[in-house]
Protein backbone atom coordinates (compact mmCIF):
# COMPACT_ATOMS: atom_id res chain seq x y z
CA UNK A 1 0.00 0.00 0.00
CA UNK A 2 1.39 3.62 -0.53
CA UNK A 3 -0.51 6.54 0.12
CA UNK A 4 -3.56 4.78 0.41
CA UNK A 5 -3.46 2.83 -2.85
CA UNK A 6 -2.83 -0.65 -3.31
CA UNK A 7 -0.37 -1.61 -6.10
CA UNK A 8 -1.23 -3.74 -9.17
CA UNK A 9 0.25 -6.58 -9.25
CA UNK A 10 3.15 -6.67 -11.92
CA UNK A 11 2.36 -8.94 -15.35
CA UNK A 12 4.05 -12.32 -15.05
CA UNK A 13 5.20 -15.26 -17.63
CA UNK A 14 6.08 -18.54 -15.97
CA UNK A 15 7.68 -21.85 -18.06
CA UNK A 16 7.93 -25.63 -16.37
CA UNK A 17 9.88 -27.95 -18.55
CA UNK A 18 8.00 -30.95 -17.06
CA UNK A 19 9.95 -32.99 -19.11
CA UNK A 20 12.72 -32.82 -22.62
CA UNK A 21 14.28 -35.72 -24.35
CA UNK A 22 13.70 -38.56 -26.73
CA UNK A 23 11.32 -40.45 -24.88
CA UNK A 24 8.97 -37.12 -24.15
CA UNK A 25 8.55 -33.54 -23.91
CA UNK A 26 6.40 -31.29 -22.50
CA UNK A 27 6.34 -27.60 -21.52
CA UNK A 28 4.07 -25.99 -19.35
CA UNK A 29 3.78 -22.06 -19.32
CA UNK A 30 1.22 -19.75 -17.06
CA UNK A 31 0.22 -16.24 -17.50
CA UNK A 32 -1.62 -14.55 -14.87
CA UNK A 33 -4.67 -15.63 -16.74
CA UNK A 34 -3.66 -18.95 -19.13
CA UNK A 35 -2.13 -22.09 -19.23
CA UNK A 36 -0.96 -24.06 -22.49
CA UNK A 37 0.86 -26.96 -22.50
CA UNK A 38 3.29 -26.85 -25.66
CA UNK A 39 3.62 -30.94 -26.56
CA UNK A 40 2.76 -33.90 -24.32
CA UNK A 41 4.97 -36.80 -25.32
CA UNK A 42 3.99 -38.77 -22.36
CA UNK A 43 0.61 -40.74 -21.27
CA UNK A 44 -1.69 -38.55 -19.81
CA UNK A 45 -1.35 -40.01 -16.78
CA UNK A 46 2.24 -39.29 -16.62
CA UNK A 47 1.92 -35.70 -17.56
CA UNK A 48 -1.26 -34.79 -14.81
CA UNK A 49 1.34 -36.49 -12.09
CA UNK A 50 4.52 -34.33 -13.11
CA UNK A 51 2.07 -31.44 -13.13
CA UNK A 52 0.74 -32.20 -9.68
CA UNK A 53 4.83 -32.47 -8.47
CA UNK A 54 5.03 -28.63 -9.30
CA UNK A 55 1.56 -27.73 -8.49
CA UNK A 56 0.41 -26.95 -11.22
CA UNK A 57 -3.50 -27.04 -11.74
CA UNK A 58 -4.87 -29.13 -14.94
CA UNK A 59 -8.20 -26.88 -15.06
CA UNK A 60 -6.10 -23.49 -15.41
CA UNK A 61 -4.86 -25.21 -18.85
CA UNK A 62 -6.42 -23.52 -21.92
CA UNK A 63 -4.84 -25.29 -24.89
CA UNK A 64 -2.21 -27.85 -26.11
CA UNK A 65 0.47 -26.53 -28.77
CA UNK A 66 2.25 -29.54 -30.45
CA UNK A 67 5.44 -28.35 -32.14
CA UNK A 68 5.47 -31.77 -34.76
CA UNK A 69 4.43 -35.11 -34.95
CA UNK A 70 6.44 -37.56 -33.10
CA UNK A 71 5.81 -39.62 -30.52
CA UNK A 72 7.96 -37.98 -27.79
CA UNK A 73 5.92 -34.67 -28.27
CA UNK A 74 2.13 -36.14 -29.09
CA UNK A 75 1.76 -39.50 -27.24
CA UNK A 76 -0.80 -38.10 -24.59
CA UNK A 77 -1.68 -35.29 -26.51
CA UNK A 78 -5.18 -37.05 -27.50
CA UNK A 79 -6.27 -38.49 -24.10
CA UNK A 80 -5.08 -34.79 -22.41
CA UNK A 81 -7.26 -33.29 -25.10
CA UNK A 82 -9.94 -35.37 -24.65
CA UNK A 83 -9.82 -35.76 -20.93
CA UNK A 84 -9.59 -32.19 -20.12
CA UNK A 85 -11.58 -30.78 -23.14
CA UNK A 86 -8.65 -28.80 -24.85
CA UNK A 87 -8.23 -27.37 -27.90
CA UNK A 88 -4.83 -28.80 -29.64
CA UNK A 89 -3.30 -26.48 -31.78
CA UNK A 90 -0.81 -27.24 -34.67
CA UNK A 91 -0.24 -26.93 -38.43
CA UNK A 92 -1.89 -29.00 -40.47
CA UNK A 93 0.98 -30.70 -41.29
CA UNK A 94 1.45 -31.65 -37.83
CA UNK A 95 -2.27 -32.47 -36.86
CA UNK A 96 -2.79 -34.60 -40.04
CA UNK A 97 0.48 -36.54 -39.49
CA UNK A 98 -0.38 -37.05 -36.21
CA UNK A 99 -3.96 -38.26 -36.79
CA UNK A 100 -3.09 -42.34 -36.07
CA UNK A 101 -0.55 -41.25 -32.39
CA UNK A 102 -3.74 -38.76 -31.21
CA UNK A 103 -6.83 -40.45 -32.34
CA UNK A 104 -10.01 -37.94 -32.65
CA UNK A 105 -9.17 -34.45 -30.82
CA UNK A 106 -11.38 -32.82 -28.95
CA UNK A 107 -11.07 -30.04 -30.95
CA UNK A 108 -8.53 -29.16 -33.68
CA UNK A 109 -7.36 -25.64 -34.00
CA UNK A 110 -4.65 -25.41 -37.31
CA UNK A 111 -2.31 -22.56 -37.27
CA UNK A 112 0.09 -21.48 -39.61
CA UNK A 113 3.78 -20.70 -39.22
CA UNK A 114 4.32 -17.14 -39.24
CA UNK A 115 1.05 -16.01 -38.15
CA UNK A 116 0.64 -15.77 -34.23
CA UNK A 117 -2.64 -15.96 -32.87
CA UNK A 118 -4.22 -16.06 -29.16
CA UNK A 119 -4.52 -18.35 -26.26
CA UNK A 120 -6.49 -16.27 -23.48
CA UNK A 121 -3.90 -13.21 -22.77
CA UNK A 122 -0.69 -15.26 -24.41
CA UNK A 123 0.38 -14.29 -27.89
CA UNK A 124 1.99 -17.24 -29.90
CA UNK A 125 4.40 -17.26 -32.65
CA UNK A 126 4.81 -19.85 -34.51
CA UNK A 127 8.04 -20.29 -36.59
CA UNK A 128 9.17 -22.80 -39.34
CA UNK A 129 12.14 -25.16 -38.12
CA UNK A 130 13.93 -27.17 -40.02
CA UNK A 131 13.21 -31.28 -38.83
CA UNK A 132 12.74 -34.42 -40.32
CA UNK A 133 8.62 -33.81 -39.69
CA UNK A 134 5.35 -32.64 -41.97
CA UNK A 135 5.88 -29.37 -41.23
CA UNK A 136 7.81 -28.95 -37.42
CA UNK A 137 7.41 -25.33 -35.60
CA UNK A 138 9.11 -23.44 -32.74
CA UNK A 139 7.51 -20.97 -30.93
CA UNK A 140 7.49 -17.74 -29.06
CA UNK A 141 4.87 -16.97 -26.16
CA UNK A 142 4.85 -13.50 -25.13
CA UNK A 143 1.99 -12.04 -22.17
CA UNK A 144 2.95 -8.56 -20.15
CA UNK A 145 5.62 -7.49 -22.19
CA UNK A 146 7.72 -11.00 -21.65
CA UNK A 147 8.89 -13.71 -23.94
CA UNK A 148 9.60 -17.02 -23.92
CA UNK A 149 11.20 -18.72 -27.17
CA UNK A 150 11.30 -22.50 -27.84
CA UNK A 151 13.46 -24.03 -30.38
CA UNK A 152 14.02 -27.72 -30.15
CA UNK A 153 14.13 -30.16 -32.47
CA UNK A 154 15.50 -28.46 -35.26
CA UNK A 155 19.01 -29.38 -37.58
CA UNK A 156 19.87 -25.56 -38.43
CA UNK A 157 19.09 -22.31 -36.55
CA UNK A 158 18.06 -20.50 -40.10
CA UNK A 159 18.13 -16.59 -40.08
CA UNK A 160 14.46 -16.83 -39.68
CA UNK A 161 14.89 -18.80 -36.18
CA UNK A 162 17.43 -16.65 -34.61
CA UNK A 163 15.12 -13.20 -35.57
CA UNK A 164 12.31 -15.23 -33.72
CA UNK A 165 14.39 -16.01 -30.54
CA UNK A 166 15.75 -12.24 -30.32
CA UNK A 167 14.57 -10.38 -27.25
CA UNK A 168 13.47 -13.53 -25.18
CA UNK A 169 13.56 -13.27 -21.51
CA UNK A 170 14.01 -17.19 -21.18
CA UNK A 171 14.57 -19.34 -23.87
CA UNK A 172 14.26 -23.42 -24.61
CA UNK A 173 16.71 -24.74 -26.37
CA UNK A 174 17.95 -27.83 -27.47
CA UNK A 175 21.54 -28.82 -27.26
CA UNK A 176 20.93 -32.47 -28.15
CA UNK A 177 24.47 -34.09 -28.81
CA UNK A 178 28.58 -34.46 -28.03
CA UNK A 179 29.66 -34.85 -32.04
CA UNK A 180 32.51 -37.10 -30.42
CA UNK A 181 29.91 -38.91 -28.25
CA UNK A 182 27.38 -38.99 -31.61
CA UNK A 183 30.59 -40.47 -33.79
CA UNK A 184 31.89 -42.70 -30.91
CA UNK A 185 28.19 -44.17 -29.73
CA UNK A 186 25.66 -47.31 -30.77
CA UNK A 187 23.38 -45.44 -33.31
CA UNK A 188 23.83 -47.29 -36.66
CA UNK A 189 25.52 -45.02 -39.23
CA UNK A 190 22.17 -43.77 -40.76
CA UNK A 191 20.62 -42.84 -37.62
CA UNK A 192 24.04 -40.54 -37.20
CA UNK A 193 24.01 -39.32 -40.19
CA UNK A 194 19.91 -38.25 -39.80
CA UNK A 195 20.79 -36.78 -36.34
CA UNK A 196 23.59 -34.15 -37.45
CA UNK A 197 21.85 -34.01 -40.09
CA UNK A 198 20.29 -30.33 -41.87
CA UNK A 199 16.97 -31.90 -40.60
CA UNK A 200 17.71 -33.65 -37.15
CA UNK A 201 19.36 -32.11 -34.41
CA UNK A 202 21.46 -29.17 -32.27
CA UNK A 203 24.65 -30.22 -31.10
CA UNK A 204 25.98 -28.33 -28.08
CA UNK A 205 28.31 -26.12 -30.06
CA UNK A 206 25.64 -25.49 -32.52
CA UNK A 207 23.15 -24.04 -29.30
CA UNK A 208 26.61 -22.02 -28.17
CA UNK A 209 26.88 -20.48 -31.15
CA UNK A 210 23.08 -20.01 -31.87
CA UNK A 211 22.69 -18.23 -27.97
CA UNK A 212 25.62 -16.05 -28.71
CA UNK A 213 24.12 -14.84 -31.65
CA UNK A 214 20.92 -13.86 -29.88
CA UNK A 215 21.75 -12.64 -25.53
CA UNK A 216 20.85 -9.54 -24.92
CA UNK A 217 21.33 -7.84 -22.04
CA UNK A 218 17.62 -8.59 -20.47
CA UNK A 219 17.84 -13.02 -20.77
CA UNK A 220 17.27 -14.38 -17.61
CA UNK A 221 17.34 -18.07 -18.02
CA UNK A 222 18.38 -20.50 -20.59
CA UNK A 223 16.91 -24.61 -20.10
CA UNK A 224 18.64 -26.61 -22.60
CA UNK A 225 16.54 -29.41 -23.63
CA UNK A 226 16.46 -32.20 -25.66
CA UNK A 227 19.91 -33.78 -24.40
CA UNK A 228 20.42 -37.07 -25.36
CA UNK A 229 20.88 -39.81 -22.91
CA UNK A 230 23.12 -41.71 -25.18
CA UNK A 231 25.26 -39.56 -26.91
CA UNK A 232 25.49 -36.03 -24.52
CA UNK A 233 25.27 -35.98 -20.94
CA UNK A 234 23.83 -32.65 -19.19
CA UNK A 235 27.73 -31.99 -17.60
CA UNK A 236 29.41 -31.76 -20.98
CA UNK A 237 26.24 -29.54 -22.71
CA UNK A 238 26.17 -27.47 -19.85
CA UNK A 239 29.90 -26.77 -20.13
CA UNK A 240 29.92 -25.81 -23.76
CA UNK A 241 26.79 -23.94 -23.67
CA UNK A 242 27.78 -22.04 -21.19
CA UNK A 243 30.52 -20.11 -22.99
CA UNK A 244 28.19 -18.18 -24.82
CA UNK A 245 26.94 -16.88 -21.46
CA UNK A 246 30.42 -15.85 -19.84
CA UNK A 247 29.49 -11.92 -19.84
CA UNK A 248 25.74 -12.82 -18.86
CA UNK A 249 23.15 -12.58 -15.65
CA UNK A 250 21.53 -15.26 -17.40
CA UNK A 251 20.99 -18.36 -15.26
CA UNK A 252 21.92 -21.64 -16.85
CA UNK A 253 19.15 -24.94 -16.39
CA UNK A 254 19.45 -28.23 -17.60
CA UNK A 255 16.18 -29.84 -18.46
CA UNK A 256 16.31 -33.58 -18.24
CA UNK A 257 13.51 -37.10 -18.76
CA UNK A 258 13.27 -38.35 -15.87
CA UNK A 259 11.85 -35.73 -13.47
CA UNK A 260 9.88 -32.00 -14.16
CA UNK A 261 12.64 -29.13 -13.72
CA UNK A 262 11.86 -26.31 -11.96
CA UNK A 263 9.97 -23.65 -12.49
CA UNK A 264 11.40 -20.22 -13.59
CA UNK A 265 8.96 -17.06 -12.50
CA UNK A 266 9.38 -13.78 -15.34
CA UNK A 267 7.77 -11.03 -13.55
CA UNK A 268 8.34 -7.41 -15.53
CA UNK A 269 7.77 -3.49 -14.25
CA UNK A 270 7.18 -2.39 -17.25
CA UNK A 271 3.77 -1.13 -16.86
CA UNK A 272 3.24 2.05 -15.04
CA UNK A 273 3.26 0.65 -11.22
CA UNK A 274 6.45 -0.71 -9.45
CA UNK A 275 6.70 -4.11 -8.25
CA UNK A 276 7.53 -2.62 -4.61
CA UNK A 277 6.92 0.19 -2.51
CA UNK A 278 10.26 1.39 -3.55
CA UNK A 279 9.13 3.82 -5.81
CA UNK A 280 11.97 6.10 -5.22
CA UNK A 281 14.21 3.34 -6.63
CA UNK A 282 11.94 2.08 -9.28
CA UNK A 283 13.24 2.15 -12.59
CA UNK A 284 10.72 1.13 -15.62
CA UNK A 285 12.80 -0.63 -17.73
CA UNK A 286 14.29 -3.22 -15.18
CA UNK A 287 13.60 -6.63 -15.38
CA UNK A 288 12.98 -8.65 -12.46
CA UNK A 289 13.33 -12.91 -12.70
CA UNK A 290 13.19 -15.24 -9.81
CA UNK A 291 12.92 -19.37 -9.88
CA UNK A 292 10.46 -20.71 -7.77
CA UNK A 293 11.00 -23.88 -5.38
Amino acid sequence: MKDGFALPSCPSLSLTVLASGSRGNCIYIESEETAILVDAGFSCKELLRRMDMKGLLPEKLSALVLSHEHSDHVTGAGVLSRKLHLPVYGTSGTLDAAKNKTGVLHRRKDITCGVPFAVGDLLIHPFSISHDASDPAGFTVSSGGLKIGIATDLGIATTLVKNHLKGCHALVLEANHCPVMLENGPYPWSLKQRVKGRTGHLSNGDARDLLGEIIHPALSSVVIAHISEKNNTPEKAGAVVAEALKNSRAKLVTACQQRPADPIRLTSSKDSWPCSDNTENFQPDKLHYSFAD
